[in-house]
């Protein structure tokens, strides 16, 4: 085979391509794209839509590939960049979507985990360091209600939420972010369809949501890479304060404090993502329906993130 598989995500802004892709139409291989375009607007909304994880260049094109995605991460990370804040933070998000993928396909390769590591501390910085970037990663749309973005948009949240909180630790900050981000583990290729309000699932498709937690852990059991804190939040994302969370029902003051965290960003964007709530009815239905289940201020301030969209 001649053509080597890239990651959609890895394709934002609007740098031009300097390498031709194709899409896999059966076993064909059909030019897409040609050197010189560039993947932005509506033609990466509408690979979004069909859902494509992957595209493909010659394998000749690797390095020219490679070279791309250098520039186009360089550049939006670049604090005198001349982008606007939108192309930079969609660019950086895909960024973080790729490495995200990388993980949840190959969880055993310490070095995928430790690539992803490196950029969550690059991703937080770039958060914490620019006022509107959160708001411009939280304005990407997950059309196709992707597990990986959910993934940064959990992140990116929880970022947001714990500047509102007052949290100053670096090390804990980049564990919010990094556990956030793979939180979902448990639920890559699931055979149960949870893009869907949960009381659309069977009962025995939602005993088996219920148990993603615990199948992430079970997963990484013979891992030795992933840090105790990230495995932790993993765990314990869908457990609610008030002991009605699962797998294992723990309150308030059995839970990690930043897994209190992912877990009231998790609901947020559970609705917004997988239940199709919009942003305005996201905020009053998590009030309504999540009372008890987060803490009061966590709920008051996602909230506020949410309606500043």
């Amino acid at each position: 085979m001649n053509h080597t598989s890239i990651r959609v995500s890895t394709l934002r802004g609007d740098q031009k391509i300097t390498f031709d892709v194709y899409v896999k139409i059966a076993d064909k291989m059909v030019h897409y794209l040609r050197r010189g375009d560039s993947f932005e607007g509506a033609r990466l909304k509408r690979l979004k839509e069909k859902k494509l994880k992957n595209l493909y260049i010659l394998n000749d094109d690797e390095p020219h590939y490679r070279n791309y995605l250098k520039i186009n991460i360089e550049s939006a990370y670049d604090q005198t960049s001349q982008k606007d804040m939108q192309t930079r933070a969609e660019i950086i998000q895909g960024d973080q979507q790729s490495h995200v993928e990388e993980v949840f396909e190959r969880p055993e390769d310490k070095h995928a985990y430790e690539a992803t590591k490196a950029a969550t501390s690059k991703y937080v910085e770039f958060l914490t360091q620019n006022a509107p970037a959160a708001l411009s990663v939280l304005k990407i749309e997950n059309t196709d209600k992707n597990l990986a973005h959910h993934g940064v948009t959990v992140g990116t949240m929880a970022v947001a939420l714990s500047q509102k909180l007052k949290m100053t630790d670096p090390k804990a900050n980049h564990f919010l972010t990094l556990g956030s981000l793979l939180h979902d583990i448990g639920l890559h290729e699931s055979p149960i369809n949870f893009q869907q309000p949960l009381t659309a699932l069977a009962a025995g498709d939602l005993v088996t949501y219920k148990n993603h937690p615990h199948a992430g852990i079970e997963k990484l059991k013979n891992t030795m890479h992933f840090d105790p804190q990230v495995l932790k939040i993993i765990n314990e994302h869908e457990e609610c304060i008030d002991g009605s969370g699962f797998p294992k029902k723990l309150r308030e003051t059995q839970l990690d404090s930043l897994s209190i965290i992912v877990s009231s960003c998790n609901a947020m964007d559970r609705l917004l993502t997988f239940e199709g709530i919009s942003k305005t009815d996201a905020p009053k239905k998590l009030m309504v329906e999540h009372v008890g289940k987060h803490p009061l201020e966590h709920i008051r301030l996602i909230a506020e993130i949410i309606k500043s969209l």
